[in-house]
Formats: structure tokens, C-alpha cells, sequence
């Protein structure tokens, strides 16, 4: 499963990192994506909307036992 959202992440990447930003899987439990925001997405005022609209659903839409994704710190 892991494998499946790196590569879901890889298309993502692009647009992260053109802001300065990244994303890298922490674990993946049971359904749950727990990612960390690095870069310019760290303490960002829209990594909300990133992490749910952009992230998460992307996740959800091409790998459908994806139930949530989750941000955590370091």
C-alpha cells in the first residue's frame, strides 16, 4: 500500500514543490496516510486545503481503501 501512495504522491510532488513545499509518507495504518509537510508547507495558511483538497483527495480517488490522510510534526 505504501508503494501505491508514493506514486500517487509523485504526481502530486510537481505543484508542492514548485511552492517550495513537499510532502513525505510517514505510515500508512489501516486506511490511514500519516504525511508530513515540509518545506514552504510547513505552518502555510492554506496546508489545510492542501493536505484535504489537494493531497487527500487525490489519494482517496485513485487508491479507494485511502480514508483519510493526516498530517503530523516532527
Amino acid at each position: 500500500m505504501r508503494e501505491r501512495v508514493e506514486k500517487v504522491l509523485d504526481q502530486i510532488r510537481p505543484m508542492l514543490q514548485a511552492d517550495g513545499g513537499d510532502v513525505e509518507v510517514v505510515d500508512v495504518q489501516e486506511g490511514v496516510v500519516l504525511v508530513r509537510l515540509l518545506g514552504a508547507c510547513m505552518g502555510c495558511p492554506a496546508a489545510t486545503m492542501t493536505l484535504k483538497a489537494g493531497i487527500e483527495e487525490t489519494l482517496k480517488e485513485q487508491i479507494p481503501e485511502i480514508k483519510r490522510v493526516e498530517a503530523v510534526s516532527f
